[in-house]
């Protein structure tokens, strides 16, 4: 019997507290989440849109070179 008694949860000021810091904490880890995913795919826009770029300005190097060696070239 004295084994019941000290299974059961006692709940008292300081054990109340601690559950809604753990709470707290755990919307604060949940919300942190939540951004970091946020800024990944933000991120990984980012990069597309950098890759197309890159790609953008190698075509018109590659179109400027391909026109240069027409003119070079007697039709």
């Amino acid at each position: 019997m004295a084994e019941n008694l000290y299974s059961e949860r006692f709940e008292c000021g300081p054990g109340i507290r601690l559950q809604a810091h753990e709470r707290v904490a755990q919307v604060h880890f949940d919300h942190i989440n939540t951004r970091l995913d946020r800024l990944e795919e933000m991120m990984e826009r980012l990069e597309k849109r950098l890759w197309l770029t890159v790609y953008g300005v190698a075509a018109v190097v590659l179109a400027q070179a391909f026109q240069s060696f027409m003119v070079a070239i007697p039709g």
